[in-house]
């Protein structure tokens, strides 16, 4: 048995570990990282990085490998790679499941404002905050660029790259976060307005709940739907569940 985890997310670390502990000594469990962070926490078992080429060149490796089951836990705006994995599945006749945390829901207090994309959250902002907390990851700020008026602080775990914001201070730091500390940066930064991806789990949360104490605005955009016909899990331990069912990973 070959299972390919197309990682880069604290779940599919998680999945890996519950895999290689769980699973026959003869299995194979190898992760798949994109490699766009400089320094990842690499999980247990076999370990590529980079791209494979589209949905024909993850098909090809699929059938070269002689995978039996993939399990897609990107991160849930890893768009692309998702739906090339539905291609490349279907094509190569392999199960195929989508590890997705659950995504975040307003509680009381929550001032969101929900949109569909970063083009969108750009769009938004100027009527909520002058003083913005941009945690929406290093790709993508070109959305922000032309809002000159705005100020900007953006963390992600690298320095991001050309085009962003003008008016930007970069924060590299990488989660879990804390309440306090969340507390402490809106309080420190004067910070008016959060923008975040609905990313989901407990890593990356706290900031909405200081967010809420603090009664600012918090823009969310809407994570991308999993493609038609894809198996859903929410958790790596219901991963595990569907490798072992039958008609699952090991059909």
């Amino acid at each position: 048995m070959h299972v390919l985890v197309l990682g880069g997310t604290t779940e599919a670390r998680h999945l890996a570990e519950s895999l290689v502990e769980a699973l026959p000594a003869t299995a194979r469990v190898t992760s798949s990282l994109a490699g766009r962070v400089a320094s990842p926490k690499l999980p247990p078992g076999g370990v590529r990085v980079g791209g494979f080429g589209g949905a024909d060149g993850l098909a090809a490796w699929l059938r070269t490998h002689q995978v039996s089951a993939l399990i897609d836990a990107t991160h849930p705006f890893a768009e692309t790679i998702s739906f090339n994995a539905a291609a490349a599945a279907a094509a190569a006749h392999v199960p195929l499941l989508a590890l997705r945390r659950p995504g975040w829901v307003p509680g009381g207090g929550d001032a969101w404002h929900t949109v569909g994309s970063l083009a969108e959250a750009a769009d938004a902002l100027p009527a909520l905050g002058q003083r913005v907390f941009l945690t929406t990851g290093r790709m993508g700020l070109a959305a922000f660029a032309a809002l000159d008026q705005l100020w900007f602080l953006m963390r992600s775990v690298d320095a991001p790259d050309a085009p962003h914001p003008a008016r930007m201070e970069v924060l590299l730091d990488r989660g879990p976060f804390t309440l306090e500390g969340e507390r402490d940066l809106i309080r420190r930064h004067r910070i008016d307005v959060v923008v975040t991806k609905d990313s989901g789990g407990a890593a990356t949360a706290p900031k909405l709940a200081a967010a809420r104490e603090a009664r600012i605005p918090v823009v969310v955009v809407r994570r991308p739907p999993v493609p038609d016909g894809v198996t859903v899990a929410g958790t790596p331990e219901q991963a595990l569940a569907w490798l072992r069912a039958p008609g699952g990973g090991r059909a």
